[in-house]
């Protein structure tokens, strides 16, 4: 028993022993413990470097210089200044105006000089922001490079509503929301509602995106969902995309586009309707006025309705500076009293819906400036404000389905928007 316990005592102090030996050999780093290999899998990777990144480009070690282009400045004034050499000035000159225009350089657009910290600088980068977005950058390293670049843009949902009391771009401004969704909601409906007789008390709720880049707001992206009630009836839009191709439907899949605008233009009032028998204001007898004037001031841009070709645009004794076009085999339009034409209108010329024809004016038999407006149906004149356009191409049954879920979903967003007052 007793020579039981002495082993167990020996065995004991033996173990101690080896820990305090163990512990000595460690702190005098004598111990040989193997040591991984550095290409191990479990080797713990060095941090990852974080660099300073301008247009693409790491500056860590550069200096970035940010300016706009001043009045009656030049590219070759930008780049003396910074001791770029006259003969690359040149080169860049004579490149091809489809990569760099160095006419079309604007005063107040931003510019950056990316340049080394030497005693002597030595320009590396020159970049002329075109937009918020794109951007030409010039690298002067080891051969003169030009190409264009562009920043990445993020897309935030946004929401809106108001009322209207006076007009629409107001009722948007005092919800401090960005007056360019008075152009598209105008555009959007374009064929539905006539926005220049939209009343007081009329609402609007809307789903649209706004861009940045940088976290930095530059503008409006696309308006996803629209409603607008106007006479206390509702009116939806819904953003939906089909065979590649995105447009806008009401809540039963029709299109929202419309053969023909409701209006050609941005006017003041109507001042003269369709008529069979109007008092002539110069004339002073009563004959047939077979159109709707519409009063706006000088230079306001008339629009196309529809596609088509322009059958006739020259001087007439009457009309003034006249366009004609011909939609297709049953309608056609006529303005009259321009100013003058738009760019590149002449006879026989293809145009698109809502491209700009011509310029409000007071030519012809006119006491002041307006545009005459007429419609046509197989050669005969119609009133233009009972023109029942024939609706575009509804969404094909093949998305049916999917649109009907995509915009009962969207309508569902659109109604809990609390109508701002």
């Amino acid at each position: 028993m007793n020579q039981g316990k002495q082993i167990k005592r020996l065995w004991i102090i033996e173990l101690i022993t080896l820990i305090v030996l163990t512990i000595l050999l460690m702190g005098a780093g004598l111990l040989l413990v193997p040591q991984r290999d550095s290409g191990s899998y479990d080797t713990m990777p060095d941090p990852v470097a974080v660099h300073q990144l301008e247009y693409g480009i790491i500056v860590d070690s550069l200096e970035v210089i940010r300016e706009v282009v001043k009045r009656n400045e030049f590219l070759a004034d930008i780049l003396l200044r910074y001791d770029v050499d006259y003969n690359l000035i040149d080169a860049i000159a004579r490149s091809p105006r489809d990569v760099f225009d160095v006419r079309k350089i604007r005063v107040g657009y931003p510019y950056s000089i990316i340049r080394t910290r030497d005693s002597v600088p030595l320009v590396q980068y020159f970049v002329y922001e075109k937009s918020p977005s794109h951007f030409l950058l010039i690298d002067f390293r080891d051969s003169l490079v030009i190409h264009n670049g562009e920043k990445e843009i993020e897309r935030r949902i946004a929401v809106s509503s108001g009322t209207i009391v006076s007009s629409l771009w107001n009722a948007i401004i005092d919800n401090e929301a960005d007056p360019n969704l008075a152009n598209e909601l105008s555009e959007i409906f374009a064929w539905t509602i006539d926005f220049f007789g939209i009343q007081k008390g009329d609402h609007y709720r809307l789903i649209y995106e706004e861009l940045f880049v940088e976290d930095k707001y530059i503008g409006l992206g696309k308006v996803i969902a629209a409603n607008f009630n106007h006479m206390d009836h509702d009116f939806y839009a819904c953003y939906f995309v089909q065979d590649s191709i995105g447009d806008y439907y009401d809540e039963e899949g029709g299109s929202m586009r419309r053969t023909f605008l409701k209006a050609p233009l941005r006017y003041r009032r109507i001042s003269s309707r369709y008529s069979h028998s109007r008092m002539h204001p110069i004339l002073k007898y009563r004959r047939p006025h077979l159109g709707v004037d519409y009063a706006a001031a000088v230079g306001t841009p008339v629009h196309a309705v529809g596609d088509g070709i322009v059958t006739f645009a020259a001087w007439t004794k009457g009309g003034g500076y006249t366009v004609r076009i011909k939609h297709n085999g049953t309608y056609s339009t006529s303005y009259c009293h321009f100013s003058g034409f738009g760019k590149g209108i002449r006879q026989g010329v293809h145009i698109k819906q809502g491209e700009v024809i011509g310029y409000v004016g007071s030519t012809g038999l006119s006491t002041g400036p307006h545009l005459d407006f007429r419609f046509y149906r197989n050669g005969q004149a119609i009133d233009p404000l009972k023109v029942k356009s024939p609706p575009a191409k509804p969404v094909d049954t093949a998305y049916y389905d999917v649109f009907r879920e995509v915009c009962d979903s969207l309508i569902g967003q659109l109604e809990i928007i609390p109508i701002m007052p």
